[in-house]
């Protein structure tokens, strides 16, 4: 619906643009008790960042999203912003150390929400467009971007807490480069099934255990209820039959 509030409320739109953009800073800042708005004293990203939605949503005769229908400059758009993840993630990470100290938890929690704050908002960012979608929250089904940061988070925090025997400039090349060749490959190939679906159905099924499909628990749902609904049945012909016997022997 973003399309249709571009037209009826600009100022939404754009609204709802700069939360998806800068999504990870307003998150983490409210996780730090710090003001949610001061990502708008970068002056540079907002104008950016405003630019480019501008040209999306108005450029005349959509030449600007036509330009970037192109295959080879979609795909180099898109390492980039992966390279801006991985910036985004380590950022998180130290700006959380700075106020809790060797705290794990809360360097993974500020490094997975400044990575991945536009996807962790997006129930805010709809209800700003006018649309209610709970059963879209990331928590519930967690898509591949938000799952590749909580991941990302995880490193970064245990090589920074030196656990991690590996150097800090190796794991950012390696990290970024995994993105980059899997969103790569994901695009190319035009698949949107996680690189980790196999991997999470196996832990799944280890520590969670098998739950019975939704739709083999429907299927003898509708048994159940047509054999009861059979039952009701042939008990009420029968009945039906005992009442007329009765009164056949009553008229004789």
């Amino acid at each position: 619906g973003a399309v249709e509030v571009s037209v009826r409320s600009p100022i939404a739109c754009w609204f709802s643009a700069m939360l998806y953009c800068f999504g990870g800073s307003v998150l983490s800042s409210l996780m730090l008790a710090e003001p949610p708005i001061a990502f708008l004293a970068k002056g540079t990203n907002i104008l950016l960042a405003s630019s480019v939605w501008y040209f999306v949503f108005y450029c005349p005769q959509d030449i600007f999203c036509r330009c970037f229908a192109f295959l080879p400059l979609r795909l180099l758009v898109a390492g980039m912003k992966e390279v801006t993840r991985t910036w985004k993630i380590t950022a998180g990470i130290a700006h959380a150390d700075s106020h809790f100290k060797d705290a794990w938890l809360v360097m993974v929690a500020v490094g997975w929400a400044r990575g991945a704050g536009g996807g962790l908002m997006s129930n805010f960012e709809q209800l700003v467009r006018g649309v209610w979608k709970p059963e879209t929250n990331e928590l519930l089904k967690m898509s591949y971007p938000v799952k590749v940061t909580l991941m990302g988070a995880v490193l970064f925090t245990l090589q920074h807490s030196q656990y991690l025997p590996i150097a800090r400039h190796n794991l950012v090349f390696l990290y970024t480069m995994f993105l980059v060749v899997t969103k790569v490959t994901m695009m190319l190939t035009r698949s949107a099934t996680s690189p980790f679906a196999s991997f999470e159905a196996a832990l799944g099924r280890m520590f969670f255990g098998l739950q019975k499909a939704p739709s083999k628990v429907k299927a003898e749902g509708a048994t159940s209820s047509n054999g009861s609904s059979v039952c009701d049945r042939s008990s009420s012909e029968q009945h039906r039959d005992g009442v007329k016997k009765r009164q056949a022997k009553k008229t004789e």
